[in-house]
C-alpha cells in the first residue's frame, strides 16, 4: 500500500463560485460511502452501478472505503462535513497502465463541477503513478458525466454495445486538456471573487460610531462612495451608525447578506465568520489583524479561520487587510478604511501591505491614474494574487494589472497563469525583499550561484512580467500600458525645446537598449519646413527655446504619421509662465486627431500639474506625462520590452522520448532504494547510464577502485586519459588537485590514480576517462528550488562559473526558445561565435543538450541538485560532450507546491 498522499488534500472551487474540501478517501469512510451511497438519487445510483441498488453491501463498503493508493484510488469531495462526490480509478490488472474511472456525485450537488474537478485531479495522479488510459463505462443515457468527459479536453475515444459506451482517453496532458482545465478554474474563481467586487448587499460588522476606528472610517467610505446596495452595520453598542440602523449580529439583519467586512479584535474573528457561514454570507473581508503576521500562534489561529471559511462554503479576503475597492459605476465600492478613493480607470492593483495600499491609492489619486478594482490581500489566507489575476484576466473594465508582492503563495501556479494573460494584458510587479535574498548553502555550483531573487526574477521574465523597483517605477509603467499602444518597437523619436534634456532622453533610452531612430531626410525636410532656422531636425529634434504650441503640433504629427518612429517622446522646459497649458494643448490636439499604433508620451520639466490637459475624454487615448526625461525612458523601455515578449514565440516545452524516461526512471529507481531515505549523490556509473538514455554524449570511461584497476582501465580505452578522484567531499575536483589531464599509457594511470587519491580524505576510486581535447567549456546545472521547482543553468564553464558569474537561468521546463535564448544572454557566447578567432562552436548541438537536460529533469523530479560541468562544445557538426557530472538525488517525502487546477488553497493534512 502507498503512503497517504496528502498532496490532493486540498479545497477546490466550483463552477458556481462555492468551495468544497477534497482529500484521498480513507479507511475510517466505509459508514460515510454507505451513508453517500443513501443519499444519491434512484437515477443517480442505476447510473453509477448500472442496476436498481437499495444499499450496499459489507464487501461493497470495504472495497470502496479501502484503498491503496496505487492500485486503486479514490478522492472524496465534502461539504459541510459530508462526502457529496467521489471519483476513483482502479487499474485493470496490477500494474496495468490501464484504469476504470467512475464518479458519482449526490443529486443536490450536481452541476457545480464537482466531477469535473475530482477527474482533472485523478488524472494527475495517475500520471504521477504510471497510469496512461482510464476507461470508463457509461449508460447511454447518462448524459451529464458525458458531458463532463466532452468537456475535459482529453480526446476521447468511444464505443457502444447494447446502451453503454466505452470511453477510452489518454490522461497525458495536451494543449487541448491544458486550455479545457485552464477555463475551467477562471470561470470558477472568478465567480468566487463576483460576490466581493459585485455585492448586492454588505454587513459591516465592527461598524463604529467613533469617526476615528477603523470600523467608523471604513463604513463611512462606503456610504460616501456611494455603494448602490444597502449596507448594514452590525454593532451590538448601538442602534444606529450614521442614521442607519445598526444590528446586534449579522443572525439579526432581517434581509441577505453578500458580503462581510469584518473589523472586530481578534478574538472575536472566529465566532463572527461562523455567523456570516450560518447567515448564508458567501464572502468575507477580515480587516482584523492578530494572526500570521504575530508570529506562530497568529499563524495558527489563521489556519484555523481558514478551515473555518472553507468549511462554510466561503471565500476569504485577508485577515489584517485594508479592504478592497471597486470603482464601477454599477457598484461604486469603497470597501477599505483609506483617506482617498481613487479615479474610475483601467488599472487593476493588488497590494499585499495594508500600509503601502493607502499610499498606493493616494499616489494613483494625485496623478490621475484611473483605478479599476483594489484589492488589499493582508496575509492571503485564501484569496491570492493568482486568484485576483485570474478574475481580472476576462474582466472588461481593466486593461493594466499591476502588483506589490512580498511572497509568493504557489510560484508554479503564478507562472502559469501570469504566462497566459500577459499575452492579452500587462502584468506590472515589485517584488520586494530582494536585497535579503542569498544564496542558499549547496554543494554544486549551480546551487551556489542561484539566489531566490534569481529565481524571482526568471520567473518574471518567463511569465513576461514587467518587474520594476519602486512603486513610482510601476506606475510610471503602467501610465502608458493604460493610455497608448504597446511600443510595436524600439525606435524613438524626441521632440524638445532645449537640447540638453533632448541628450538627457537620448542617453537613458539607449543604455536601456532603446534607438534614437535616424530619420529619413524627406522627413526632416517636412519637419523643419515649419521651425526656424536655427532648429536642428536631425534626432533628437532641437526646435530651440522659441517652440511654441503650433511648432510642437507640427513635428510630432509628423513624427506619429511617418511610420520611421515606434515611440514619440516630448520635452517641455518652460519659457514663459502658461507655456506647458499651451504645449499640452498642442499635444492633446495632435493625439485627438491620431488613431494609429504609435506611443506617445511627454516630459513637462514644470512645478505645475499637466495632467488634466493631456487626458482625453471616454475612448481618447491619454498622455502620459513625466518630470524628468530619465524616469519617461526607463518607463518607455520597460513598455517597449513587454511588446517584444508578446510578439515572441513561446516555444515549444522539451519532452524524452517514453522508452528514454523508462531506462532513466529505472537507474534512479535503483539509485533510491541502494541510498535510502537520505538521498544522496548518484555513482559515476549510474550518472554516464542517465545521461546516455537522455541522448547525452559522455566519454568512455572505466570507474577505478584501485591503482591496479586504473592500469587496467587505460589498457582497456587508450589514450590520452583524464584521471579524475571519486569523493564525495571534492566538489572542485581542480581546486585541490583531483584531476590529471592527458594520462598516456597503464603505468602512468596508476600512478595518476595514487596522485589524485592522495588529496582527499575520504577517496572512493578513480574515474578513468577519455580524454576530449578541444572545444569550448560551459556548464549545464541544474538546482530544486524550494519555492519555485528546478532552476536551470547555462554558463561558461570550467573555473570561470563562479568567478565571473556569467551564467543565465530559466525555470523548468524549457522549451526550444529558451534553450537558444539562455545561451546568448550569456557574454561568453560570443566564444562559440567565433570571436577573435576562437573556435567555433556547436551551437546547435548545444540547444539540443539543453531541452534534454530539461527533459531528464521531468524524468526525474528527485533531482535536487545537477552540475554538467565542463561541458565541451566541439566545432559545428560535432556536437557536444559532458565531460564530468554530479546529480544528487532524494527521495520525494513530502509534497511540493503542486500547481493543481482549481485549487484555492491547499490546507496540510492533519
Amino acid at each position: 500500500m502507498s503512503a497517504y498522499p496528502s498532496e490532493y488534500e486540498l479545497d477546490v472551487v466550483l463552477r458556481d463560485g462555492g468551495v468544497v474540501h477534497v482529500r484521498p478517501m480513507r479507511s475510517d469512510d466505509a459508514a460515510e460511502a454507505r451513508t453517500f451511497f443513501q443519499r444519491l438519487g434512484p437515477e443517480s445510483r442505476y447510473f453509477r452501478f448500472f442496476a436498481v441498488k437499495q444499499d450496499l453491501t459489507e464487501a461493497e463498503v470495504r472495497h470502496f472505503a479501502e484503498i491503496d493508493y496505487d492500485e486503486r484510488m479514490s478522492l472524496v469531495a465534502v461539504d459541510g462535513g459530508e462526502i457529496v462526490g467521489v471519483g476513483r480509478y482502479d487499474r485493470e490488472s496490477p500494474g496495468a497502465d490501464v484504469a476504470e474511472v467512475a464518479f458519482a456525485v449526490v443529486d443536490a450537488h450536481q452541476g457545480r463541477g464537482i466531477g469535473t474537478r475530482l477527474l482533472e485531479l485523478l488524472t494527475d495522479h495517475a500520471r504521477s503513478n504510471g497510469v496512461s488510459q482510464f476507461r470508463a463505462y457509461v449508460l447511454g443515457e447518462n448524459r451529464q458525466m458525458m458531458r463532463v468527459f466532452r468537456n475535459s479536453g482529453y480526446e476521447l475515444t468511444r464505443t457502444i454495445d447494447q446502451g453503454v459506451f466505452t470511453v477510452d482517453f489518454p490522461v497525458q496532458v495536451s494543449s487541448e486538456s491544458a486550455e479545457a482545465q485552464a477555463v475551467h478554474e477562471r470561470r470558477a474563481i472568478a465567480a468566487s471573487l463576483l460576490p466581493f467586487f459585485f455585492p448586492k448587499s454588505i454587513a459591516v460588522i465592527g461598524a463604529s460610531t467613533d469617526p476615528t476606528s477603523i470600523g467608523g472610517r471604513l463604513f463611512r467610505n462606503m456610504m460616501e462612495a456611494g455603494f448602490t446596495g444597502p449596507i448594514y452595520p452590525v454593532n451590538p453598542g448601538t442602534k444606529v451608525v450614521r442614521s442607519v440602523k445598526a444590528y446586534p449580529t449579522v443572525l439579526d439583519i432581517p434581509d441577505e447578506v453578500d458580503v462581510a467586512y469584518i473589523v472586530v479584535p481578534q478574538r472575536f474573528v472566529h465566532e463572527v465568520v461562523a455567523q456570516c457561514g450560518e447567515k448564508g454570507v458567501r464572502g468575507v473581508v477580515v480587516i482584523s489583524a492578530g494572526f500570521a503576521e504575530v508570529g506562530p500562534e497568529g499563524a495558527a489561529r489563521e489556519a484555523e479561520l481558514l478551515r473555518l471559511v472553507r468549511s462554510l462554503g466561503m471565500r476569504m479576503v485577508g485577515p489584517n487587510c485594508m479592504g478592497l475597492i471597486n470603482t464601477a459605476e454599477s457598484v461604486r465600492l469603497n470597501g477599505t478604511f483609506a483617506p482617498v478613493y481613487p479615479p474610475a480607470g483601467n488599472v487593476a492593483m493588488s497590494s499585499q501591505s495594508g500600509a503601502l495600499g493607502i499610499a498606493i491609492l493616494d499616489y494613483a489619486t494625485e496623478h490621475s491614474i484611473g483605478i479599476s478594482q483594489f484589492v488589499s490581500v493582508g496575509n492571503k489566507a485564501d484569496v491570492s494574487a493568482n486568484d485576483l489575476l485570474l478574475a481580472w484576466e476576462d474582466d472588461p473594465a481593466t486593461d493594466v494589472i499591476t502588483l506589490y508582492v512580498e511572497s509568493f503563495g504557489n510560484p508554479r501556479k503564478f507562472s502559469r497563469i501570469a504566462r497566459r494573460i500577459a499575452r492579452r494584458k500587462p502584468i506590472i510587479a515589485v517584488k520586494s525583499g530582494r536585497t535579503q535574498a542569498g544564496s542558499r548553502a549547496a554543494s554544486s555550483h549551480t546551487g551556489a550561484l542561484a539566489s531566490s531573487d534569481v529565481a524571482v526574477a526568471t520567473l518574471f521574465r518567463q511569465a513576461g512580467v514587467i518587474r520594476v523597483d519602486t512603486m513610482v517605477e510601476l506606475f510610471d509603467t503602467a501610465s502608458i500600458l493604460a493610455n497608448q499602444p504597446v511600443p510595436k518597437g524600439p525606435r524613438v523619436g524626441i521632440v524638445t525645446n532645449a537640447g540638453g534634456p533632448g541628450i538627457l532622453a537620448a542617453d537613458a533610452l539607449e543604455a536601456n537598449g532603446m534607438v534614437i531612430a535616424e530619420l529619413s531626410t524627406e522627413l526632416r525636410d517636412r519637419i523643419g519646413a515649419a521651425l526656424p532656422e536655427e532648429a536642428s531636425t536631425a534626432n533628437p529634434i532641437d526646435m530651440i527655446a522659441s517652440g511654441g504650441p503650433d511648432h510642437y503640433q507640427h513635428v510630432v504629427t509628423e513624427l506619429l504619421a511617418s511610420g520611421e518612429v515606434d515611440a514619440v517622446m516630448v520635452i517641455y522646459v518652460p519659457t514663459v509662465p502658461e507655456g506647458a497649458e499651451q504645449i499640452a494643448a498642442a499635444l492633446r490636439r495632435c493625439q485627438d486627431g491620431y488613431d494609429g499604433d504609435v506611443t506617445l508620451i511627454s516630459v513637462f520639466m514644470h512645478f505645475a500639474r499637466t495632467e488634466e490637459l493631456l487626458t482625453g475624454g471616454r475612448g481618447d487615448r491619454t498622455i502620459p506625462s513625466y518630470s524628468f526625461p530619465e524616469s519617461a525612458a526607463l518607463a518607455l523601455t520597460r513598455s517597449a520590452g513587454y511588446g517584444q515578449w508578446r510578439k515572441k514565440d513561446p516555444g515549444i516545452e522539451a519532452r524524452l522520448e517514453p522508452e528514454s524516461t523508462d531506462e532513466i526512471r529505472a537507474v534512479v529507481d535503483r539509485a533510491l532504494e541502494r541510498l535510502g531515505p537520505a538521498g544522496g549523490w548518484l555513482e559515476s556509473s549510474e550518472v554516464e547510464a542517465v545521461l546516455e538514455a537522455s541522448g547525452l554524449r559522455f566519454p568512455r570511461s572505466v570507474v577505478a577502485p584501485t591503482a591496479d584497476a586504473a592500469r587496467r582501465a587505460a589498457e582497456k580505452l587508450g589514450g590520452p586519459l583524464v584521471v579524475k578522484v571519486i569523493s564525495p567531499s571534492a566538489l572542485h575536483k581542480s581546486d585541490v588537485g583531483g584531476v590529471i589531464l592527458g594520462v598516456e599509457g597503464p603505468d602512468a594511470a596508476a600512478e595518476a590514480f595514487e596522485s589524485v587519491t592522495s588529496v582527499v580524505p575520504d577517496p572512493e576510486g578513480a574515474l578513468i576517462q577519455e580524454f576530449v581535447s578541444g572545444g569550448h567549456e560551459v556548464l549545464i546545472g541544474m538546482t530544486q528550488d524550494p519555492n519555485f521547482g528546478p532552476l536551470v543553468a547555462f554558463g561558461l564553464g570550467g573555473v570561470y562559473v563562479e568567478l565571473l558569474k556569467d551564467v543565465a537561468f530559466r525555470i523548468h521546463p524549457l522549451t526550444d526558445v529558451d534553450a537558444g535564448e539562455m545561451i546568448r544572454e550569456t557574454k561568453g557566447h560570443r566564444l562559440l561565435e567565433g570571436y577573435r578567432n576562437q573556435p567555433f562552436g556547436d551551437v546547435a548541438a548545444l540547444e539540443t543538450a539543453l531541452l534534454r537536460v530539461s527533459g531528464m529533469i521531468t524524468s526525474v523530479p528527485e533531482l535536487v541538485e545537477m552540475d554538467l560541468n565542463p561541458v565541451k562544445v566541439l566545432e559545428p557538426g560535432s556536437g557536444v560532450v559532458v565531460v564530468d557530472a554530479r546529480m544528487r538525488i532524494e527521495p520525494i517525502t513530502t509534497p511540493g507546491v503542486r500547481d493543481l487546477p482549481a485549487v484555492a488553497s491547499r490546507i496540510p493534512a492533519s
